[in-house]
């Protein structure tokens, strides 16, 4: 890759959006907040790799049910060899000190039926602890491969405003995002380059498991 740092930085942001896009994974440690389908026995499937949760709540007609205490829920990660990303919430159990959930209430099984909670907002850390090494590779043959591409008569990179180059085909005002928001990323059925899916057809978040959203 040719350019100024920030515009190299610039083309791997970009490559990185496109592989978020492709995959529907996180690679890096990020703070999220997803919302899933309560599915049979209080499985809760996650569609992103967890790495820990802080917070979990029902998602009601009005708004968001209290945060539940951490004894009414469990986490498995997909980071633990045969385990998935997933929330486990207590079915058969109870605590006595939360209004509703009382053994002589039904526990947390009545209470959630009382609730009719059919989804929960789960609040944490998404994501791997570091970016596995093909990842990393197909992100940099992907900036190349976008940097390559970008020029007046490409189709592709005309309609992304973040890759602009002038007439003669040189690099101009790439623009690097610093927005903390979170916002929904939009699946794509390929980053644009065929080695680099290649490289990632392990990494894919596809099918019944992605049931949520962000």
């Amino acid at each position: 890759m040719t350019g100024t740092p920030a515009e190299v930085m610039a083309w791997v942001a970009a490559a990185r959006e496109r592989i978020d896009r492709y995959t529907q994974q996180c690679f890096e440690p990020t703070d999220l907040a997803v919302v899933a389908d309560v599915g049979a026995g209080g499985l809760v499937i996650l569609p992103r790799r967890v790495r820990t949760i802080t917070s979990v709540m029902p998602v009601l007609a009005a708004d968001d049910g209290p945060s539940l205490p951490s004894s009414a829920w469990r986490v498995t990660s997909s980071s633990v060899l045969g385990q998935v990303d997933a929330l486990h919430l207590a079915w058969g159990g109870y605590n006595d000190l939360v209004v509703g959930a009382e053994s002589y209430n039904g526990g947390w099984l009545g209470l959630w039926e009382r609730w009719g909670a059919e989804q929960v907002k789960a609040v944490g850390s998404f994501g791997y602890d570091e970016t596995p090494l093909l990842v990393g590779q197909g992100c940099a043959l992907l900036a190349a491969h976008l940097q390559a591409q970008a020029a007046p008569s490409d189709a592709d990179a005309a309609q992304d405003a973040g890759l602009q180059v002038d007439d003669e085909g040189n690099n101009v005002a790439i623009e690097d995002s610093d927005d903390e928001e979170t916002t929904p990323v939009d699946p794509s059925s390929s980053t644009g380059s065929t080695q680099v899916d290649a490289l990632l057809a392990g990494y894919l978040n596809r099918g019944p498991s992605l049931i949520g959203g962000v």
